[in-house]
């Protein structure tokens, strides 16, 4: 860099960040369209991981509503309480783990930017943050109770009987809903994990005592990727908590 030029602004950082998130939402599509059309990945993985993306997205942004209720405008001020997924969508969380886990039979989970959210701009910092972390997972499950009804309203009782023995709707209308009310339901539960950087992980940072939490924080850095070597760890159990999931939804909406 010369003496006599400028570092980029940030309106400028974004744009490049915003170019940068569609070549890789190109290339990914490209990539999940030869996937389908190869016969390498079933239909239904496809349904499942686009109507995972939006789902994680609005999860997302209830953090940075709800914080705002609470008195902390970061995530307004940074642009980031919209539904544009450019403002969302981080590369590697939202588009390539999914992907991978979901070509790779262990389900797919994911995460987007984090909307930021400074704690010491709510009014009661340490009882708040529990609740702007645990109205994502509530979010989620609100969205499977909508998507319940609308599929309960869109698909004759007989097909939902059918649903309720494992088997999938013939409308792909009525197969979208279905797989959105799942897909929310799973990414609920799976933030509820208590652990970093999940928003579980708000309940047990509430139990820390005070003087103990900037041990805490140092630690929370090591601990990012814990819940997914869980889950890598303990796949056959959590295999069998999604499969209760799935059949407990499924009876649900017969």
């Amino acid at each position: 860099m010369t003496s006599g030029s400028k570092p980029p602004s940030l309106g400028q950082r974004l744009r490049q960040a915003d170019r940068r998130t569609v070549i890789i939402s190109a290339v990914g599509a490209g990539l999940l369209v030869y996937l389908v059309a190869a016969h390498r990945i079933a239909e239904i993985d496809v349904i499942y991981f686009c109507v995972l993306i939006p789902s994680i997205i609005i999860h997302e942004i209830s953090h940075g509503v709800v914080a705002l209720a609470f008195g902390d405008a970061t995530a307004k001020r940074m642009g980031r309480l919209t539904l544009n997924p450019l403002k969302h969508i981080d590369p590697v969380g939202t588009l390539l783990v999914p992907a991978v886990l979901s070509l790779s039979g262990f389900g797919a989970y994911g995460w987007a930017k984090p909307v930021p959210v400074n704690p010491n701009q709510l009014r009661h910092p340490r009882d708040e943050i529990v609740i702007v972390s645990l109205v994502g997972p509530a979010t989620n499950f609100a969205l499977a109770g909508i998507m319940g009804l609308i599929f309960v309203a869109i698909t004759p009782a007989p097909i939902r009987v059918e649903v309720g023995y494992g088997y999938l709707p013939p409308s792909l209308i009525a197969q979208i809903v279905f797989v959105a009310g799942l897909a929310n339901i799973i990414l609920g539960v799976f933030n509820l994990i208590p652990c970093p950087p999940l928003d579980g992980a708000a309940v047990l940072e509430r139990f820390i005592p005070a003087r103990l939490l900037p041990e805490y924080y140092r630690l929370q850095p090591a601990l990012m990727f814990l819940p997914f070597i869980l889950i890598l760890v303990f796949h056959s159990e959590w295999s069998s908590l999604i499969g209760h999931v799935i059949n407990w939804w499924s009876g649900l909406l017969a």
